[in-house]
């Protein structure tokens, strides 16, 4: 047994940061060296030289436009051109294909996805997902072709006029009101009643 070998028996204290001359540390700066910001507190991580007013933290949900809500969508998986040549030929190439034949997880079937242009298409195959210009090139000179599913659910269909519109224009087709006929009705009777007491007060002179 040699002293060098010896385990430790005593254990030293942490230096307290601020706790005077016997901690260790020194007095007065205290390990935080002389003066400044980071002398005298922590520096928080949203600090930018100015005023927490005018920081981004603050004008986050201030910021206003199209692009307001751009960082909550989905962002579409990428596949490169080359990932589908593990697609059998003339297969129609989406989301369901994709998951059969391994290339995206069970997950990913509601997900957007987007094909883009890296590599080079083997076979002709039949694309029903968006994809880059270059990825389309591509696609066509292998002798396949761009299936636009998507497109015609974005086609906006014919403006179809309401039934109450198409009412509203035709006014031959309108129903007579009751209340007016109310109206009319009530406006007979007084006028005969009237008549009436003209012709009786006549007798009496």
């Amino acid at each position: 047994m040699k002293l060098n070998q010896l385990k430790k028996s005593t254990t030293k204290s942490k230096k307290r940061v601020g706790r005077g001359y016997g901690s260790g540390k020194g007095g007065h700066t205290s390990g935080r060296g002389a003066k400044g910001q980071k002398a005298r507190g922590k520096v928080p991580l949203y600090f930018e030289g100015t005023a927490m007013r005018k920081s981004l933290i603050r004008r986050m949900p201030m910021i206003r436009g199209k692009l307001k809500f751009k960082s909550f969508k989905d962002k579409p998986i990428i596949l490169n051109l080359k990932h589908l040549n593990l697609l059998p030929k003339n297969s129609t190439v989406d989301n369901k294909s994709l998951i059969k034949h391994g290339l995206l997880p069970k997950e990913a079937q509601n997900y957007p996805v987007k094909i883009l242009g890296d590599g080079e298409l083997k076979h002709a195959l039949k694309v029903a997902l968006p994809a880059s210009k270059s990825a389309v090139k591509k696609i066509e000179k292998a002798g396949g072709k761009m299936v636009s599913v998507a497109d015609k659910t974005l086609k906006k269909s014919p403006k179809k006029k309401s039934p109450k519109r198409a009412a509203k224009a035709k006014p031959s087709q309108k129903k007579p009101d009751k209340k007016k006929k109310v109206l009319k009705t009530k406006k007979k009777t007084t006028k005969k009643i009237a008549k009436k007491i003209t012709k009786k007060t006549t007798k009496k002179k």
